[in-house]
């Protein structure tokens, strides 16, 4: 009974009992190991924020910080140059902190960890540990291997619940095999971290959770950028909780998401069986804000969801994961687009005119959908500033964007010409939609209405950072379709010489809204995607220029931090505003007055702690900012069968019912077999 009161405790809906009353417990929980075990289960979360420092001070302040909002922490002591000097203070404060659940690890480095020292060492660090307070201890399994069972003895005495675990930080094997292989040492807890090369690899670690994880003592985490799936459906597949960062910065893991990420974006607390799962698949994903702007949008309007991202860049792996899930919902994106479009079992007319889809719904029967809510997404921008009819517009690309933006504006119009530096893509673009190509050398001659670029030239981590020279760009209008960062290279450009611009943000937030509506059937809370989107992206921008401002001070002044992200842009905490009908997006950035619905920041220095300032309801421009600076894999997956390449259905009905949306006309394009 006390263990479950003092996780009700922790909860917040018991008050905080007294130091003496929890010392108590620990002492008639460390007589009975059965007893003291069954307590230590009932208080763990779902999240362990795993902490670690290149000091005990850095360490422990760490801790301070992390500590009230997520009071199960993993302290990495072998991330210190002496982890024994860390003790004391560990003890210290554990016993402060007595609603703290800790793990204590000191791995060493021939087994993935920083600790130097001898297996010998390792196994007094954790004794030590444990007899300080610490409830659980992490022993590697070649550390268990290689001791001799006095050790393990001795570490079973100190009174700490034994973790057993095993890391491969190169792929994922026989997980079974690894189950076996722990299990003969007994451990209260086994985890097994595989490295995921594949999305289709978090299946076999799901599989693996399934099989073993009722027990309620089992971990399960796929590292790597393939596996970050696995850190938010883990505990859904039975994983006892899952492990994350105190920071973006601060990751001790490939793939490790931040805590307030998690609990506040994520909502790992509330994913259950019913829970859809939606995401945005392509290659790069990392930096998309597409997580958070969905997130954010069910989260406002009560959706039973979560979106993530799918890193890939083969198709038959991101098939198998979403018919095995199952995937509900998919945003499509490079380099992705035309090629799934044989895979759908039907889809929108425009879509299959293009040839292009960025929106998938995955029906009961697990037949796939497509729709593109690209061209909404370009075309609205421009006709909010100008009429499209008779408007001569460069497009630069030939890519799925590019398609969707070619074809939307000769639908309405509009004088298309392409340029794409693979002459022959644009040139068969420019005959399917009736559009004209244009050599690099004639570009600086010409004078267009509106420039379009719908590459990744200038989005966050693309080594290309734009397309045309300044002395190239002539034209009354220029829009990026790329959102990240708000203000691209290609932008400013344009800027310097007096030319107005359409960000990508514009357009980014409004195909999103139209995916929400299709996916849900209820109208999208657009105002408050944008808001998210705009505050994460101004964030990323304070950040990235923090360091450039510290190293221009002389050492011993603080670097100023932006006013504009001090005043406006703190994160928030939970508000619970009211709903609002959706709104359309318009020529400047609104943001809300009041907060409504919290996302987590994307990228994070420590835990804020803060409620935000207000910030103004009325429309401000973005204002110019400075430009912030893939592997494929192997699909282990077999390849799916292949279909018909899609008949068009309207899009309007796929909100209501994707079986109602199934038009007649077929598209004449063969599936494959």
């Amino acid at each position: 009974m006390e263990g479950a009161n003092k996780s009700l405790c922790i909860s917040g809906l018991h008050p905080k009992p007294s130091d003496d009353t929890i010392r108590a417990i620990r002492k008639m929980t460390s007589s009975s190991p059965n007893l003291a075990l069954q307590s230590l289960r009932s208080r763990l979360g779902h999240v362990c924020v795993a902490l670690q420092g290149s000091s005990p001070a850095e360490l422990f302040q760490k801790a301070e910080a992390a500590a009230p909002e997520h009071p199960f922490l993993e302290f990495r002591l072998d991330s210190l140059p002496n982890p024994a000097a860390a003790l004391p203070r560990l003890k210290a404060f554990l016993e402060a902190n007595p609603l703290v659940t800790a793990i204590t690890t000191c791995r060493r480095k021939p087994n993935g960890g920083g600790f130097t020292g001898s297996l010998s060492d390792e196994v007094e660090i954790l004794a030590k540990a444990a007899g300080g307070g610490s409830q659980l201890i992490d022993l590697e399994i070649e550390s268990a291997e290689a001791m001799k069972h006095a050790d393990l003895d001795k570490l079973r005495a100190a009174g700490a619940a034994i973790i057993i675990s095993y890391h491969d930080f190169e792929a994922t094997r026989d997980l079974d095999a690894v189950y076996q292989r722990i299990q003969k040492f007994q451990p209260d807890f086994v985890k097994v971290v595989p490295t995921a090369r594949s999305l289709a690899d978090n299946l076999t670690l799901f599989s693996f959770l399934e099989k073993y994880g009722e027990a309620g003592n089992v971990i399960g985490i796929s590292m790597g950028e393939y596996g970050v799936i696995s850190r938010v459906l883990g505990v859904r597949a039975g994983s006892a909780f899952t492990f994350a960062a105190s920071s973006v910065e601060d990751a001790t893991a490939p793939g490790q998401i931040p805590a307030r990420a998690l609990v506040e974006n994520y909502r790992i607390d509330h994913i259950a069986a019913g829970t859809k799962i939606y995401g945005v698949a392509g290659n790069p994903v990392r930096s998309s804000l597409s997580p958070l702007m969905l997130n954010t949008a069910f989260r406002r309007e009560t959706v039973n969801a979560v979106y993530l991202a799918l890193q890939t860049s083969k198709l038959t792996d991101l098939l198998k994961l979403v018919q095995t899930i199952p995937i509900h919902g998919l945003s499509v994106t490079m380099p992705l687009k035309q090629e799934i479009l044989e895979h759908l079992e039907r889809t929108d007319p425009l879509s299959a005119k293009i040839g292009a889809v960025n929106t998938i719904v995955r029906a009961q029967d697990g037949k796939l959908y497509g729709f593109n809510t690209d061209v909404g997404g370009i075309v609205g921008p421009i006709e909010r500033r100008r009429p499209i009819r008779g408007l001569k517009v460069l497009v630069l690309g030939a890519g799925g964007a590019s398609r969707a933006a070619v074809f939307g504006l000769r639908e309405k119009g509009a004088d298309v010409t392409i340029y794409n530096r693979t002459v022959e893509t644009a040139q068969k673009l420019a005959k399917q939609a009736g559009a004209k190509t244009i050599k690099r050398e004639l570009i600086g001659k010409t004078h267009f209405d509106l420039i379009i670029n719908s590459t990744p030239a200038g989005m966050k981590g693309n080594k290309l950072t734009h397309i045309l020279e300044p002395g190239e760009i002539h034209a009354d209008l220029v829009f990026d379709l790329v959102y990240n960062p708000v203000e691209t290279l290609f932008l400013r450009m344009a800027r310097e010489k007096g030319i107005p611009v359409i960000t990508g943000v514009e357009m980014f937030v409004h195909q999103g809204a139209r995916q929400f509506e299709i996916w849900t059937g209820k109208p999208a809370p657009e105002e408050e995607m944008l808001r998210v989107v705009v505050h994460a992206l101004r964030q990323q921008q304070a950040e990235a220029q923090a360091p450039a401002v510290a190293k221009e001070e002389p050492k011993h002044v603080e670097a100023p931090k932006p006013a504009a992200v001090k005043v406006e842009h703190k994160p928030e905490h939970k508000p619970q505003p009211a709903k609002t009908s959706p709104v359309k997006a318009t020529v400047t950035i609104p943001v809300a007055k009041k907060p409504a619905a919290t996302a987590a920041p994307v990228k994070e220095k420590a835990p804020e702690k803060k409620a935000p300032m207000p910030v103004k309801k009325t429309a401000v421009k973005v204002a110019p900012t400075k430009p912030a600076a893939k592997a494929p894999t192997k699909a282990i997956a077999k390849s799916p069968v292949k279909k018909a390449a899609a008949k068009p259905v309207p899009v309007k009905a796929a909100a209501k019912s994707v079986k109602k949306a199934v038009a007649k006309a077929p598209v004449k394009t063969a599936k494959k077999k």
